[in-house]
């Protein structure tokens, strides 16, 4: 087979193209139109007509990896400023911020926080807009084009109560949003919504927001059964679960992705097997946070499609999946006792293919012909990886951020060779620290 069209060749590595694929030892990845146009062992496809090159130097080519939930913008501003604190406590404070932000403020955190993304090896992340300002990363997004789901954020009740005005105009003008951004940047941008949780969205608000979603064909992305706190008010409000009211006004079904999902009983995983609801799972922030961890055995012995998450920087402090799948393995084993539960290529799976079919986006996370060519390349030549005895758990138990050499999206190279064309990393870091520390000041004085 002769590709004298195909853009890009990644020739030299370790690759991985998940979705139960076996691994290729010597392989070779082309992209063509932003396309994958072959995948293969080394010979068995003709990289002579290549526009470009990128030698993978032994490391590893797999697909992007996607954060099925985070909060970007609004997280990378409150990152370190409230440590030790349980989730109900630390939302109140963050609160005390999030009230000031301005759209400059939120457009220069986003901004940085896709810089940590396109360096981590994301190519797509599940946005939960606890912002309320959805159009500073918009704007981000068309300096560094990653792929993105956008959730619209709002709730009407709590600490939240103040935005609650603002939630219902945006659900009843969410066409609005649609017609905008949906499917826009050649299809790279999905909107959704993005109701906040249980205890701080009431009743009719989360009865619009399944009508909307059915209205628009637009997914839904909430949290959901996180934490003993969640619960108690759940019990005590409602007399039943997060999960089970939430089935009571015929909300729950296969566009939801639930993130969390720390404090499921039978009756409740058996609901979400059956509505077709997917879990975003945050172990880090869930640990960090007192929240629980999922019981991801029981999910997914009942059937339930489960993705890798960050939460957000503020909660887990980076962006790093490679963190987050490391951290994954070491508490789901010590939680079961059984050093076999969630071995390597599963936990591989959980940061792609898994997290791809959970936030609905399943054309991605995975390399084959005929898919969106969303591909990086990982080092595997340092001092904390070597040798590598099996390139999968280096990646999962040993592999950084930083180790990321080549991030691609859509066939566009966006961190080449560890540099991100085109953007002034120093002049953005500058004016994001600028803008967070004049919000702390006018927001805690």
């Amino acid at each position: 087979m002769t590709l004298d069209h195909v853009d890009i060749a990644i020739i030299n590595g370790y690759v991985l193209p998940m979705n139960n694929k076996a691994p290729i030892s010597h392989g070779v990845v082309t992209i063509r139109n932003g396309m994958i146009a072959g995948v293969g062992e080394a010979g068995s496809v003709d990289v002579s007509g290549a526009k470009r090159v990128i030698d993978a130097k032994g490391g590893a080519i797999m697909p992007g990896l996607i954060n099925s939930h985070t909060h970007n913008a609004s997280n990378m501003l409150l990152r370190s400023l409230d440590e030790d604190a349980e989730l109900w406590s630390w939302l109140e404070s963050m609160w005390k911020l999030k009230r000031n932000f301005d759209p400059e403020t939120l457009y220069w955190a986003s901004l940085c926080g896709l810089i940590e993304m396109v360096r981590s090896g994301i190519t797509c992340f599940n946005e939960h807009f606890d912002a309320y300002a959805v159009e500073p990363e918009a704007e981000a997004l068309k300096v560094i084009p990653l792929r993105a789901t956008l959730g619209y954020g709002f709730a009407d009740r709590g600490i939240y109560e103040p935005i609650s005005q603002w939630s219902w105009n945006a659900l009843e003008h969410f066409e609005e949003k649609v017609a905008r951004h949906h499917l826009s940047a050649e299809g790279r941008i999905h909107v959704a919504l993005s109701p906040h949780a249980p205890y701080s969205v009431g009743e009719e608000m989360w009865k619009l927001t399944r009508t909307v979603a059915d209205d628009h064909s637009v997914s839904i992305h909430t949290h959901l059964a996180e934490g003993m706190n969640e619960v108690r008010y759940m019990e005590q409000t409602y007399g039943t679960t997060s999960v089970q009211w939430l089935e009571s006004l015929g909300f729950l079904g296969p566009d939801v992705t639930a993130a969390h999902c720390t404090r499921l009983n039978d009756v409740d995983r058996s609901i979400m097997a059956e509505r077709g609801v997917k879990i975003a799972h945050c172990p880090v922030s869930n640990a960090k946070l007192v929240s629980g961890t999922l019981d991801l055995g029981a999910v997914v012995d009942a059937g339930i499609t489960v993705g890798l998450a960050t939460d957000g920087p503020a909660s887990h402090n980076t962006m790093d999946m490679f963190q987050e799948m490391k951290f994954a393995g070491l508490i789901h084993k010590d939680r079961t006792q059984d050093p076999l539960f969630l071995p390597t290529r599963q936990l591989l799976n959980l940061a792609t293919t898994g997290s791809a079919a959970a936030m609905h986006r399943p054309d991605l996370g995975q390399l084959a012909t005929g898919h969106p060519a969303d591909v990086i390349v990982v080092d595997f030549d340092t001092a904390h990886t070597l040798p590598v005895y099996d390139p999968e758990s280096t990646l999962v138990y040993s592999s950084r951020a930083d180790d990321v050499r080549f991030t691609i999206v859509g066939g566009n190279v966006l961190l080449d060779d560890k540099q991100i064309p085109g953007v002034d990393e120093g002049e953005v870091r500058r004016r994001f620290a600028e803008s967070a520390h004049a919000l702390r000041a006018r927001s805690l004085a």
